[in-house]
């Protein structure tokens, strides 16, 4: 894995708590040099500070996103809701707020991990939304004949809309599904997911529900 952090005592303890882990872990200290890395390594994951000298981390994980699936997670100093939403909105799968418990960062890591390793799932191919055409087995969806990319979260986001058709799903219950967070989770995370889906596959196929949460549209 890659982990891009400025700070000398925070990288190093971080990389030592990951190695712990049993992680491979290549470390940079700033976002060009971070880039430089990930290009030459091609890690299975990233982790990813928001504020780096030369390129910062919403920049990185923006480019990193352009090109590859590989799962990205962002680190902030404080949970400050710009900071989250921006590293979320350039493709980030998830983020942690520091200073973190190293237990729930390697938890962190390994469902994001495990996310994309399942990201196929048994069910028959071709299902229809509309001109939305999501094929399971060859995982891969069309608008309008047109192939959409998306990210392994949000595939799996879109797969898990498609299992229930009409039925509203509750944050709780797509952060458990998705992003395989039994103790709960933050629902901005669920937020701005659903908005990067919708941008991609149309504003209107998936509905909100005020007040419990989202429904793919049931014969949209």
């Amino acid at each position: 894995m890659l982990l891009v952090e400025d700070d000398d005592v925070i990288r190093e303890a971080t990389q030592l708590a990951l190695e712990r882990n049993g992680f491979t872990v290549e470390v940079a200290a700033d976002g060009l040099t971070g880039l430089a890395a990930f290009r030459a390594r091609r890690p299975d994951v990233a982790l990813l500070d928001i504020m780096l000298p030369g390129m910062n981390g919403v920049s990185l994980c923006r480019q990193i996103r352009e090109e590859s699936p590989t799962p990205v997670l962002m680190m902030s100093a404080r949970a400050d809701p710009v900071d989250v939403v921006l590293g979320l909105e350039a493709g980030a799968d998830d983020y942690v707020t520091k200073p973190f418990d190293s237990t729930v960062l390697v938890a962190r890591i390994r469902a994001v991990v495990r996310r994309m390793s399942r990201a196929a799932v048994p069910a028959a191919a071709g299902d229809t939304f509309g001109d939305l055409v999501v094929d399971r087995d060859a995982l891969e969806v069309r608008l309008k004949g047109r192939p959409v990319e998306l990210t392994p979260t949000e595939l799996r986001l879109l797969l898990c809309f498609a299992d229930s058709p009409g039925t509203v799903l509750t944050r709780d219950v797509l952060l458990e599904q998705v992003w395989d967070y039994q103790w709960g989770g933050d629902s901005r995370v669920v937020d701005v997911h659903v908005q990067r889906l919708r941008t991609k596959i149309g504003q209107d196929l998936i509905e909100t529900v005020r007040g419990f949460g989202y429904k793919l549209k049931h014969g949209a």
